[in-house]
C-alpha cells in the first residue's frame, strides 16, 4: 500500500529522470548564449539525437554507439547552423528555425525510408544500467530516490559540473564567454570570434544530442514529437539560470517536478487529462512571465 512518503519518493525519483534531457540540451545551449549565439534549434537538435540514436543503438545493440550517432547528428545540424550564420552571414534566429523545421522533416522522410513508417518505431535496446550499486537503493526514501537512477541520469549531472568547470576555469571557457560580451576584444588579442562561435554552437549540438538520445532511451522508441517542446522548456531554463549552470540545473528540476506531478495526478484526479498534461507547460510560462516581471523591478 502506497503511504504519502512513498508517493513523494516516486514523484522525486520520476523528477530526477524527467529533468535528464533537460540538463543535457539546457547546459550545451548555455555554451551558445555565453558566446552570444543564442541557439534556439535545441529542439530540433535533440529530435535529431533521438532518431539517430535510437536507429544506431537498434541497429548495433549498443547504447555507447547510439549516444555517439546521436550526438554525431546533432552536432551536424550545429555545424551547418554554424556555418550559415557565420559564414553566410543568415539572421541567427531565422536559421535556428529552419534547422528545427529541416529536423522535423528528414527524421519523417528516413523513418519512412527505414522504418517504412512515420508512426511510433520501437526499438530493441539494451536496458540502462543503474548508476549506483543496488544496496543503495534501498535506503528508505534516499535510495528510491536518488540511488536508483541509471548512468544516463547520473551522467546528465557530471555534463552540469564538467561544464560548469569547463566555462569558469578553462581557458576555452573564458574565451567563449568573452566572445559573447566582446567580439572586439578577442579579436584585438589575436583569437578569432568566429572560431568560439562555432565551438559554442557544437557543444549545444553534443547536449540536445544526448538529451535526445535520453528522451528515447526511456521510451526505447522514437515517436514523432518525442522531444514535446523540451528544447523550448530547456531554453526558458537557460533565460532563468541567468549564465548560471547550477541556476539552470534548478530551473529544470522545477520543469521537471511539474511533468512528474502532471503523470501523478493524471490516475487520482477528475481533472481533464489534457488540461492535467499542460501543467509543465503552465510552469513553464509562469516562470517566465514572473522572470521577466522581476527583472524590471
Amino acid at each position: 500500500m502506497s503511504t504519502p512518503i512513498t508517493i513523494l519518493a516516486d514523484i522525486l525519483k520520476y523528477t530526477i529522470a524527467a529533468a535528464t534531457p533537460l540538463l543535457f540540451a539546457s547546459i550545451g545551449g548555455l555554451f551558445s548564449q555565453l558566446a552570444g549565439m543564442l541557439n534556439i534549434a535545441l529542439e530540433g537538435l535533440m529530435g535529431l539525437g533521438a532518431f539517430f540514436g535510437m536507429a544506431a543503438a537498434g541497429a548495433s545493440g549498443s547504447l555507447v554507439v547510439g549516444a555517439m550517432a546521436g550526438v554525431a547528428a546533432a552536432v551536424v545540424g550545429s555545424w551547418l547552423m554554424g556555418i550559415i550564420t557565420i559564414k553566410f552571414k543568415a539572421n541567427l534566429f531565422i536559421t535556428g528555425l529552419a534547422v528545427n523545421l529541416l529536423a522535423v522533416g528528414v527524421t519523417a522522410v528516413l523513418s519512412q525510408s527505414w522504418f517504412h513508417t512515420k508512426a511510433v518505431v520501437a526499438f530493441d535496446i539494451p536496458r540502462v544500467m543503474l548508476a549506483f550499486p543496488a544496496f543503495l537503493g534501498r535506503i528508505p526514501f534516499i535510495g528510491p530516490v536518488l540511488f536508483s537512477q541509471n548512468i544516463l541520469s547520473a551522467s546528465a549531472w557530471l555534463w552540469v559540473i564538467a561544464a560548469a568547470f569547463i566555462i569558469r576555469n578553462t581557458r576555452h571557457g573564458v574565451r567563449i564567454r568573452a566572445t559573447g560580451m566582446n567580439e572586439e576584444a578577442v579579436n584585438a588579442l589575436g583569437y578569432r570570434p568566429d572560431r568560439y562561435h562555432m565551438a559554442a554552437l557544437i557543444w549545444s549540438g553534443v547536449g540536445s544530442g544526448l538529451g535526445g538520445f535520453a528522451l528515447g532511451v526511456s521510451i526505447s522508441a522514437f515517436v514523432p514529437n518525442i522531444t514535446a517542446g523540451r528544447g523550448w522548456i530547456a531554453l526558458v531554463a537557460m533565460y532563468l539560470g541567468r549564465g548560471k549552470p547550477l541556476w539552470i540545473a534548478a530551473s529544470c528540476l522545477l520543469f521537471a517536478l511539474a511533468e512528474s506531478l502532471s503523470n501523478y495526478v493524471q490516475g487520482f484526479s477528475a481533472i481533464p487529462p489534457l488540461l492535467v498534461l499542460a501543467l509543465p507547460y503552465a510552469v513553464t510560462l509562469v516562470s517566465l512571465v514572473a522572470a521577466a516581471a522581476g527583472k524590471k523591478d
